[in-house]
């Protein structure tokens, strides 16, 4: 298969800082769509891939899932967009396109396994695929997204991961007007969250272990926030909300926030991969059809969807511009939250 050269960022080793590299992309297919990629976001799971935090990384590691750019060619069967529009790829590139999730839209659970926009099976190329720290990218048109005109393309790029990420649970349990809402932990994803769910209507609420997130969080839209380390505020809001956002990505007591859940309301966990500690206790499940989930990402047309309803809202992300040679100090700061909430790497500085 042809191939083209594209210059990239990327790693060599779990210890190693990443750095500029030459990568190869596909030469576009019938239906695939080639884009520039002008910005893309800088998630948790990049870091974590990249030092190989969950095992089975393929390195040279390329990370890069929340990628926004302009289209510079397209397969002779392409009809999803042409050539200069804006395009978005987020966390997927392939799915199976025949199981019963992919049917039914839900390409994030392929029960063969979706292919990841980095570190994913290369079908085409062999080896292992390279996500957005690069010049381009190539990808079947199923799985790219249209980007609304009207917002701030930069500002854009973080909704294609920590956006859909929130979006999905608060679609999936039907949030809407006069829907109580909570968010635990305000960053890249818990600032998406209390975002799309107030542009939902829901009445939302942030958990916050200190009270330094409340003046934030009431400016991204929250109608109040709640100190869970404070007993009296925790009484203060049991059995009040409808759907809980867990975005925190560590092990932590779930319990508290259980007891707040509404009967029949549901705690969703879109952070944390891995046993609880401690251990759930059943009864207030038991005793007020209480549930805990969890959810991953979305599929493509609830991407679309999720664009679509930020264009109309004017709803994008709060983010901090680097150049991609920043790319290992910015690593060090996410690993101390100090960002407000996601970095966004301007990637003409690749040129």
């Amino acid at each position: 298969m042809n191939t083209i050269n594209a210059k990239a960022f990327g790693t060599i080793a779990a210890d190693a800082s990443l750095e500029e590299m030459t990568i190869a992309r596909r030469e576009v297919l019938a239906k695939d769509i080639e884009i520039e990629i002008l910005y893309c976001g800088v998630c948790h799971s990049d870091l974590h891939t990249a030092r190989n935090d969950w095992g089975g990384t393929q390195y040279p590691a390329v990370p890069g899932h929340e990628i926004v750019g302009r289209v510079t060619k397209v397969g002779s069967e392409v009809t999803k967009l042409k050539v200069g529009d804006l395009a978005g790829v987020g966390c997927l590139v392939d799915s199976c396109h025949t199981c019963d999730s992919c049917k039914n839209d839900l390409e994030q659970y392929c029960l063969n396994g979706f292919t990841g926009t980095y570190n994913g099976r290369d079908i085409h190329l062999g080896g292992h695929t390279y996500g957005g720290y690069s010049q381009k990218v190539v990808v079947d048109e199923h799985f790219v997204l249209k980007v609304p005109a009207n917002l701030n393309l930069a500002a854009v790029a973080p909704l294609l991961c920590a956006g859909i990420t929130t979006w999905s649970p608060l679609k999936h349990w039907n949030v809407g007007k006069g829907s109580k809402v909570a968010v635990v932990g305000l960053g890249g994803l818990g600032h998406m969250a209390i975002k799309l769910a107030k542009g939902l209507g829901a009445e939302v609420t942030l958990f916050s272990r200190t009270p330094d997130k409340e003046k934030d969080a009431l400016e991204l839209g929250a109608d109040a926030v709640v100190i869970s380390t404070d007993n009296n505020q925790m009484n203060a809001v049991s059995g009040k909300f409808d759907l809980i956002i867990d975005t925190v990505p560590y092990v932590h007591d779930v319990n508290p926030y259980v007891a707040t859940l509404s009967i029949s309301g549901t705690l969703v966990l879109v952070g944390y991969l891995g046993g609880l500690e401690p251990i759930l206790n059943t009864v207030p499940m038991i005793l007020g059809r209480k549930s805990v989930a969890g959810s991953v990402i979305g599929g493509i047309a609830e991407t679309q969807e999720m664009l679509d309803f930020c264009g109309k809202h004017n709803i994008v992300s709060e983010i901090e511009i680097i150049k991609m040679q920043e790319i290992n100090e910015a690593y060090e700061r996410m690993l101390k939250s100090d960002v407000r909430y996601r970095f966004v790497i301007d990637m003409a500085s690749l040129k």
